[in-house]
């Protein structure tokens, strides 16, 4: 007989010094609670959490590596975009 398969979910941390929640891992848990709790568990066990995402794998939408150069490609023909379009007045000094 065959255990029921739970849903897979992917963690995201913020830690202490930082502002961006950071990929840490995956765990399988059966609802959204239990993944927060679990994820506290594995991720965070010397404190190192501020703030923790649970996120269903299912909801994840990835781009394809292989399709860079058609998702990324008109970026660069916008060369305002890129500091380098920009002049810096000497008024302003080191940025």
């Amino acid at each position: 007989m065959s255990e029921p398969k739970l849903p897979l979910w992917e963690v995201f941390i913020r830690s202490r010094n930082g502002l961006a929640h950071k990929h840490v891992g995956s765990l399988h848990a059966a609802d959204a609670e239990m993944a927060l709790q679990n994820a506290r568990d594995v991720y965070t066990r010397r404190g190192e959490g501020l703030s923790i995402w649970v996120v269903p794998s299912s909801a994840i939408v990835a781009s394809d590596p292989q399709e860079k150069d058609v998702l990324f490609e008109p970026t660069a023909s916008k060369i305002y975009r890129h500091p380098t379009f920009y002049e810096v007045p000497e008024e302003v000094g080191h940025m």
